[in-house]
């Protein structure tokens, strides 16, 4: 037996493989295959063709300095951000920076308080939360257009008409928001109502806005919404833009929730009745919570649509973050450098959009843990 014991001998193993690190996820994702491993070849080439270009271009041969576009002509290989330096505030702020070149810090002010208020509700164990996002939502848009606009606050007027850039979009997609949120969650609660009347105007208002293109709206909300208003009466066409963009909006809003409202189990519904709830508290303090839950991931891809849409605004001549840009660029100074402008404004459209689908991912895997805790 223990001669048996002594000359018995395993089978040779192959030694264990690394499931960690870049190499294994390189090996198992990039070159796993041979479709694989032709497929990232010719990525890579591709990138090489493109990104050392771009990047000499961009950033090592780029010019900065100077006032006038006589340092950009000198050097004509590389990207003029001089041209950025020097009307950064036209587009940032459009006819605001030409009529009130020294009130400039109005709009900053009332960007940077909103980024102070929205700070601590990054912060998890922030005890006010409920209270700021309600602050943030119904008294700072009025504290912000007092300080923009001026009048309020004994400060020189700044017109709506003045308004353009990036302040432009920042205020129709802010505002866009903030007003068609509740409005859509009316919405998706009505159109599931058991009242014949209110799921019939739901539907009808629903399905109207969403078959009609955004352009189209603040064509209407321009020409044609004065004509429902007794003669004398004037609107302001920014005010009538944010009325089609929070109308169009509310639609894709109420629909991104009503999907929510659907993937809430019956037992839920059934259980608020046994509690024996009204209509309301079981749609505020049990069904809307989960439901709002379920549909962070559509809402907020509504949200970032609306931001870059705001660029239809042109079609009732107001400038926007791109229009203001491009405006610029097709300047007799400046003429020719398009390339710039649109890379600049497509930079602030990323860093916006990118911000909100960060936050949206952070918040929704925070309220996931909270779900399964």
């Amino acid at each position: 037996m223990n001669e048996l014991l002594t000359h018995t001998r395993l089978p040779d193993r192959a030694p264990p493989v690394s499931e960690v690190g870049i190499v294994h996820w390189a090996k198992k994702h990039l070159f796993g295959s041979v479709s694989n491993t032709i497929m990232t070849l010719v990525s890579l080439y591709i990138l090489y063709l493109l990104i050392p270009p771009l990047v000499n271009w961009a950033l090592l041969k780029a010019n900065i300095s100077g006032t006038d576009r006589s340092v950009c002509d000198a050097n004509a290989a590389g990207a003029c951000w001089t041209f950025i330096k020097v009307r950064f505030n036209q587009i940032m702020f459009g006819l605001f920076y030409g009529s009130h070149p020294d009130q400039i810090w109005r709009p900053v002010l009332a960007f940077f308080m909103l980024v102070g208020l929205l700070t601590p509700l990054f912060i998890e164990k922030f005890p006010f939360k409920g209270m700021l996002g309600g602050f943030i939502l119904l008294v700072y848009p009025f504290i912000a257009f007092a300080l923009i606009h001026g009048a309020w606050l004994g400060l020189p007027v700044a017109e709506t008409r003045e308004w353009g850039g990036f302040l432009l979009t920042f205020v129709l997609s802010s505002i866009g928001i903030v007003a068609a949120l509740p409005l859509g969650i009316l919405l998706a609660l009505g159109r599931r109502s058991e009242l014949p009347v209110i799921r019939s105007f739901s539907i009808f208002y629903i399905e109207l806005w969403r078959g009609t293109p955004l352009i189209t709206v603040l064509f209407m909300a321009s020409v044609l919404l004065p004509l429902f208003f007794p003669a004398g009466v004037e609107f302001d066409k920014v005010l009538r833009a944010l009325i089609g963009i929070t109308m169009f909006q509310s639609a894709y809003t109420a629909e991104a929730i009503r999907g929510g409202l659907q993937a809430i189990p019956k037992g839920q519904f059934e259980a608020a009745d046994a509690l024996g709830l009204s209509y309301w508290k079981k749609m505020i303090f049990i069904v809307l919570p989960q439901a709002l839950k379920i549909s962070i991931p559509g809402i907020v891809n509504t949200f970032i649509e609306l931001f870059k849409d705001t660029s239809l605004v042109s079609i009732i001549g107001l400038l926007d973050l791109l229009n203001m840009a491009q405006t610029a660029s097709q300047s007799i100074e400046w003429k020719g450098y398009d390339t710039e402008a649109y890379i600049f404004a497509a930079f602030i459209f990323w860093i916006f959009c990118y911000g909100i689908s960060r936050y949206s991912q952070n918040l929704e895997a925070k309220l996931d843990r909270g779900h399964r805790n």
